[in-house]
């Protein structure tokens, strides 16, 4: 029995996937565009972008 899925709210739990699941797709269309028009603010939304997923991903959030 795992009691890891009792440490968080459900709510909190599932906004969390749901992020996670917008949050690829939003990556990889920023990496495109900042391959066609590097910009500053496209470097720095792509990195937040980018260390937000991982931060989920790791479980650090």
């Amino acid at each position: 029995m795992s009691w890891k899925r009792f440490k968080y709210n459900p709510t909190y739990v599932s906004f969390k996937l749901g992020c996670k699941a917008v949050l690829l797709p939003l990556i990889i269309f920023q990496f495109i565009r900042t391959m066609f028009l590097p910009t500053t603010f496209d470097v720095i939304v792509l990195g937040v972008f980018a260390l937000t997923y991982i931060a989920i991903h790791m479980e650090w959030v």
